[in-house]
């Protein structure tokens, strides 16, 4: 009989293909931001901003879920940290043109941090900021480059 191994520390295979997967909208529409311009280049901003708000909304329900699963322990800053990015998201996919962009990137940084805090404090499982990282860096990298993009072209 072999004994089964599970490092807590190991990124589910699933959570890290789903991810991963998640960036691709992110890194095409924000290479596309590049090259498109015109009614083009608003349709791009509105599918990248809203792909952007309806993402950050999930990783804010993330927190909701760890939150509830101990019935006799349920944290309240999880709770409220876990409303907090759909109502930064909804305020995003409405701002000024101006501001929409820096608010998506600066929510999902520092929720980004919130899910680490978490995660040492037992909250969150020890492998999410070890996915999550990478994962932000390359979505704020991602809003970034298109938010360049508008202002170059």
């Amino acid at each position: 009989m072999t004994q089964s191994y599970y490092d807590p520390e190991e990124i589910p295979a699933p959570a890290a293909w789903l991810g991963y997967a998640g960036l691709i909208p992110f890194v095409a529409l924000a290479t596309a931001a590049w090259v498109v311009s015109g009614a083009g280049r608003l349709w791009l901003d509105n599918a990248l901003l809203t792909y952007g708000a309806v993402i950050l909304s999930f990783m804010g329900a993330v927190h909701w879920g760890l939150a509830i699963r101990e019935r006799d322990t349920v944290d309240g800053r999880q709770l409220v940290a876990s409303v907090i990015p759909p109502l930064v998201a909804w305020f995003a996919a409405f701002a000024p043109a101006s501001i929409n962009y820096p608010v998506l990137i600066v929510a999902f940084a520092l929720l980004c941090l919130f899910d680490g805090r978490m995660a040492r404090a037992g909250k969150a499982p020890a492998w999410y900021p070890k996915l999550r990282t990478p994962l932000t860096a390359v979505v704020v990298l991602s809003l970034i480059s298109a938010q360049l993009a508008g202002i170059v072209r």
